[in-house]
């Protein structure tokens, strides 16, 4: 596991290494353990190393034999050693023993196909000397980042933003676009970013850059929904427990200290019991809880710990949540407003006393139906039956005029839209622009209403998913966004955020092609999410008491905090310097910390999002974050302080 970061000048001017250093400097936390760079003509590749396999001899960059390929990667790939095994038996020649190395050999056998027969997670950057080529790839579900951009003939890459700012701070260029989907969903999903200039590449693509020329294609999509043939339940809780208790046994090779995440919760609990059998010493759990009681789990990972003899840690925290948010919104370069990434970088930091290596069950809500809007969803069906053009009337006529406070106007907004439209308004974060105006500036609407349409895209999704009946589409649709854009997000940056890597079998992708063909009753079956996987918890001799009770994520006691711990940071959201954004009405901002304030409505979530918004401008931006204080090669300090006006939404 590490960072990668690199240069190829396709106008043939030389990269230097100290650039390269730079680059890597800004992502030392994702690899603190060792520094590699390669730069030779206009090329240069770096890498940050967390070292997981082949502590001593997997130093990246890796080449091929001849030296006329070279590749830096970020993360782990699983089949190396049967992919080794093959490729030295057709006379390739290895002179380490990591994963690293059969990425060259492959790539010099299939050229850019070769991520084909990857199974893992990774972010990989090749150059091809003979070709004057760069091969960039992300895996197929986006376990890992991978960003670029085009600068004056230069391609730049990293893993984090942070990386391609370092050299290009006059990249840091605000997307309206990208932050007009933050509004929206929390998140800025691929390709866009929270920067003009700067792009993710999706999961599941490849990008070819030779000639000054940028090509982007998609190698992977998830298969055909509900493909399998019928069996029964027997037959498909055999296969489950075989293929899944697969992913977890191959995701154990590892020469540091391996345990689990253990929330409590379904998911963690199957990776928990199949760790524990596959292992031949006691399995390290990890798990966090708060002191309120409404979202403290820690009492049912302590039953999955007990029942499998677990070597369990767990900590009640009380975190310093302005210290700690201070902190996140600093290291993250793009406004991220899940607020469980708190209590997920509580957890990782506490793994990491014990272990490099942490597994996770991540990835069951998506492919297994497990979310309660999925519920919901489907119930609102029923909603159906009023006729599309009523809904368009009341929307464009009626829903303007009603009085914004008002008990009902939303619902009424959302139950006249179709399943696939009320379902994207249910998981807006922000008030939709189109259904809730008078949260935002004038000026602010006037730039969204020349902009595309943030749910075009989620659409799209959901109207081409490989999948025939709605609750499939869904989960589709989630897939391609919510799980790659928020949840996987959210876990590798808080995770390399304390340098520990985090595995997820659950999004093996040979179980999520699998998973994916399940007939859709085995994942929801009379209102029951997840019922073929408590199904094989059952099996397994998971507490009853963990499977069936209500769902409630990984949150914190946000409403709480807001009224008390976070009364005061609160206060920045009408400060000048933050109306001066152009982001927010200051009245409607004032109206919605009194009502959440007073009780009368709970607005933490909206007000999160604004504030977590508004400490990035101040903690990262303007604080010029993405720039190392220091660099080798360039005498001495060498921070170059970001330009607050870049912060500011540009009209």
């Amino acid at each position: 596991m590490c960072g990668i970061a690199g240069i190829v000048d396709g106008t043939g001017g030389l990269v230097d290494g100290a650039s390269v250093h730079r680059m890597c400097q800004t992502i030392v936390h994702r690899g603190p353990d060792d520094e590699g760079i390669y730069a030779q003509g206009a090329v240069g590749l770096g890498m940050r190393r967390l070292s997981i396999i082949d502590l001593s001899g997997g130093r990246q960059p890796i080449h091929n034999e001849d030296e006329t390929i070279w590749v830096v990667f970020n993360g782990e790939i699983y089949n190396f050693p049967e992919l080794r095994s093959e490729l030295e038996g057709r006379g390739h020649q290895f002179y380490t023993h990591s994963d690293t190395e059969v990425i060259v050999h492959l790539y010099e056998e299939m050229g850019a196909e070769c991520v084909r027969k990857l199974r893992g997670m990774f972010a990989i950057a090749l150059y091809d000397k003979r070709r004057n080529s760069l091969l960039l790839a992300r895996d197929r579900l986006g376990k890992k980042p991978l960003h670029y951009a085009l600068d004056r003939g230069r391609l730049l890459f990293g893993s984090e933003i942070k990386t391609i700012l370092a050299v290009a701070p006059e990249l840091a260029e605000i997307s309206d676009e990208g932050l007009l989907q933050y509004m929206y969903f929390g998140y800025i999903n691929d390709p866009l970013t929270a920067f003009r200039a700067i792009h993710k590449l999706p999961p599941g693509y490849l990008l070819e850059y030779a000639g000054g020329k940028i090509a982007v294609r998609q190698y992977w999509d998830l298969p055909g929904f509900g493909s399998h043939a019928a069996a029964t339940e027997d037959e498909f809780l055999h296969e489950l427990e075989t293929r899944l208790a697969e992913a977890v046994r191959i995701r154990l090779i590892s020469d540091v200290p391996l345990g689990a995440m253990l929330s409590g919760g379904v998911d963690s609990s199957l990776v928990v019991a199949l760790m524990a059998r596959a292992s031949s010493a006691p399995v390290k759990t990890f798990s966090i809880g708060f002191r309120n009681q409404r979202f403290d789990e820690t009492a049912y990972a302590r039953k999955v710990a007990e029942k499998f003899g677990t070597d369990h840690h767990e900590m009640i925290v009380d975190p310093d949540i302005e210290e700690t948010l201070a902190f996140l919104s600093g290291t993250l370069e793009e406004p991220f407003g899940d607020s469980s990434m708190l209590p997920t970088y509580q957890v990782c930091r506490m793994a990491r006393k014990y272990v490099t290596v942490a597994l996770s069950g991540d990835g069951g809500d998506e492919l297994f139906a497990g979310y309660d809007r999925y519920a919901l969803a489907m119930k609102r069906r029923e909603l159906n039956w009023v006729p599309q053009g009523v809904g368009n009337f009341y929307r464009r006529h009626i829903h303007p005029r009603v009085p914004s406070g008002m008990y009902g106007r939303n619902r009424a907004w959302n139950v006249l839209l179709s399943t696939r439209d009320r379902y994207l308004d249910d998981v807006s974060d922000l008030p939709a622009l189109h259904r809730e105006q008078s949260i935002f500036s004038e000026d602010f609407l006037a730039t969204a209403a020349r902009l595309p349409d943030p749910l075009g895209a989620f659409q799209n999704f959901y109207d081409n998913a490989p999948a025939s009946d709605t609750l499939s589409r869904l989960m589709y649709l989630d897939v391609k966004t919510y799980l790659a854009g928020d949840i996987l997000t959210k876990v590798d940056r808080m995770s390399m955020a304390t340098s520990l890597e985090v595995r997820v079998p659950l999004l093996d992708h040979v179980f999520v092609e699998w998973a994916a063909a399940m007939p859709v009753e085995w994942k929801f079956r009379n209102g029951n999410k997840k019922y073929v996987l408590k199904k094989l918890a059952e099996r397994l001799g998971i507490p009853g008491e963990v499977l069936h009770r209500p769902k409630r994520g990984f949150q914190l006691p946000l409403v709480d905090w807001m009224r008390n711990e976070l009364k005061e940071t609160l206060g920045i959201l009408l400060e000048p310097r933050t109306e001066q954004r152009g982001y927010f009405s200051k009245q409607a901002v004032r109206t919605l910390l009194n009502e959440h304030m007073r009780g009368r409505r709970d607005r933490s979530g909206t007000l999160w999002r604004m504030l977590v918004l508004e400490l990035w401008h101040r903690n990262f931006l303007e604080a010029g974050k993405f720039v190392p204080t220091s660099a080798s090669g360039d005498g001495g300090r060498a921070k170059v302080q970001a330009n607050p006006d870049s912060a500011r939404l540009r009209h």
